[in-house]
C-alpha cells in the first residue's frame, strides 16, 4: 500500500483576511446563544482551534476558542468569559469535528465542556499520507496552494483586549480547516487508509490524561550535570519553590526562574543570600527580586539529612532499560529488537508511514524487552492492545513480530 503522493514545494497564494472578516471575541452568554443558535442551523463539520498563553501563564488553559461551520460562519470564543461552553456542543450533535494536531487542543476544549463526538486530525492524516511537513501552514500550502501565516503563533493569548492583528491570525486558523480535511479524506481513500485514519482519530479523542511524573523536578533542564546528591536537592527545593510561586502568580515557571539558574544554584551551592547574587544566572532583575526566597529554599536543601536526598538515579519505572544496555544484559532481548526495528521500517518504505505512526517506540520496546509467553500473534496482539496499539497496526506487525522472536 502506498500513498501515491508526489510531494512538492507548491506555490502558494496568501491568505490574508478570512472571508467574512474578523468579528468581535464573544464572551457574554447573550451573544454566546447567538452562536449555539447559529452551529447548531449550520452544516457539516466543525472546525476548531484553540490558543494557550505557553511560555507566559501557569499551565496549559485555553485563552481563545476558534471555531467554523458551513452556514455559520467563524466564531471567536473567550472562555474566561464563557467558562461552560457545552450548549455549542450539544447543539451541533453529532458533527465531525476539524482539528490539526487534535491532541494538543481537546484537552482545553473539553475543560470547557467542548466534547467532540468524532474528530478529524489534519496532522495526522498528514502524518499517515507521510507528507515531509505536518505543520498547518505546511499542510494547508500543500493541499490548498495557500500561505497561512504563523507570525502570531507565540504570543501571550491571555492578553486582554486582543489585538486585532492576533485576531485575525486566529480566524485564519480555521477559516479552511474544513477544506483541508477534504482533500486529506480524499487521498487516504486514494492510498487505502482511511480506516488506518478513523482508528487513529478516534484514539486520540478518548486518550486519557497523562499519568503524573514521578519526581517532576528532575525535568528541570541540566539536572544531568548536578553529579551530586546535595546539589540535586537543591534542584528540587528551587523547583518547588519555583513551582509555588508560578501558581501563586498564574505566571510560566520559566519566567519565574530559569532552569540554567537552578542548575547554576545547585553547583555553587551558595550559603548566603548575597552569595547567590553573585552566581551570574542570578544577575536578572526578576531573580534578584527574590533572593532571599529562593536562598531560603537552598538553605533547606543544605540543612537536610543524608538520608533525606534525592538518590543520583530517578525512581525506578516499570519500562525497560535503555536499549543501548541490552547486547550485555539480554542478547536475546538485543536480537528481538534489532528484528523488530527492521520491520517496522520495512512496513514504514512499503506503506509510506514513518516508523513512529507504525507503532509506538515504547511499546514496541516493552514488547521486546519482556515479550508474552507464549509468543504467538494472538498474544502479541493481546499485548499490544494493552499499550493502546490500535488494530491497524496490530494487523501489520503482530505475525511479522512472532516470527521474528521465534528466530531469535
Amino acid at each position: 500500500m502506498s500513498s501515491g503522493v508526489t510531494q512538492v514545494d507548491p506555490d502558494v497564494v496568501p491568505l490574508t483576511e478570512p472571508a467574512d472578516g474578523v468579528g468581535d471575541v464573544v464572551s457574554t452568554p447573550q451573544a454566546f446563544a447567538r452562536v449555539v443558535d447559529a452551529f447548531g442551523a449550520g452544516s457539516g463539520p466543525v472546525a476548531a482551534d484553540a490558543e494557550r498563553a505557553s511560555g507566559y501563564r501557569y499551565g496549559q488553559s485555553t485563552y481563545l476558542v476558534q471555531l467554523r461551520r458551513a452556514g455559520a460562519g467563524t466564531a471567536l470564543l473567550d472562555p474566561v468569559g464563557l467558562p461552560d461552553m457545552s450548549r455549542l456542543a450539544d447543539a451541533v450533535g453529532p458533527a465531525e469535528w476539524v482539528l490539526h494536531a487534535a491532541s494538543q487542543d481537546l484537552p482545553g476544549l473539553a475543560e470547557h465542556g467542548l466534547l467532540p463526538p468524532r474528530v478529524f486530525d489534519t496532522e495526522l492524516a498528514a502524518r499517515l499520507l507521510n507528507l515531509p511537513r505536518v505543520g498547518l501552514a505546511a499542510v494547508v500550502a500543500e493541499t490548498l496552494g495557500l500561505g497561512l501565516a504563523k507570525e502570531h503563533s507565540a504570543v501571550d493569548w491571555s492578553t486582554r483586549p486582543l489585538p486585532t492583528d492576533w485576531l485575525r491570525y486566529a480566524a485564519l486558523d480555521v477559516e479552511v480547516l474544513v477544506e483541508v480535511r477534504d482533500v486529506l479524506a480524499a487521498r487516504l481513500e486514494e492510498a487505502g487508509k482511511t480506516e488506518w485514519a478513523a482508528q487513529e482519530f478516534e484514539h486520540v479523542r478518548t486518550l486519557p490524561p497523562p499519568a503524573p511524573r514521578p519526581d517532576p523536578w528532575r525535568r528541570t533542564s541540566g539536572t544531568h550535570t548536578v553529579k551530586n546528591r546535595r546539589g540535586l536537592a537543591v534542584v528540587r527545593s528551587l523547583w518547588e519553590a519555583r513551582e509555588h510561586n508560578a501558581r501563586e502568580r498564574d505566571v510560566s515557571p520559566g519566567r519565574v526562574l530559569p532552569d540554567r539558574a537552578i542548575v547554576a544554584a545547585a553547583k555553587a551551592l551558595p550559603r548566603t543570600a548575597g552569595q547567590l547574587a553573585a552566581v551570574p544566572e542570578f544577575a536578572t532583575k526578576g531573580a534578584r527580586r527574590r533572593i532571599t526566597a529562593w536562598q531560603r529554599a537552598i538553605d533547606a536543601a543544605l540543612a537536610l539529612p543524608e538520608a533525606e536526598l534525592p538518590p543520583v538515579r530517578g525512581p525506578r519505572t516499570d519500562g525497560p532499560p535503555q536499549p543501548r544496555t541490552w547486547g550485555d544484559r539480554d542478547p536475546v532481548a538485543a536480537r528481538r529488537l534489532q528484528a523488530a526495528r527492521e520491520i517496522i521500517a520495512e512496513l514504514s518504505e512499503t506503506h509510506a508511514v514513518p516508523a513512529e505512526n507504525l507503532l509506538q517506540p515504547d511499546a514496541m520496546r516493552r514488547l521486546c524487552w519482556s515479550p508474552p509467553e507464549p509468543a504467538g500473534p494472538e498474544d502479541i496482539a493481546d499485548f499490544l492492545r494493552g499499550r493502546r496499539a490500535r488494530e491497524w497496526q496490530i494487523g501489520l506487525v503482530a505475525d511479522r513480530f512472532a516470527r521474528a522472536f521465534a528466530d531469535a
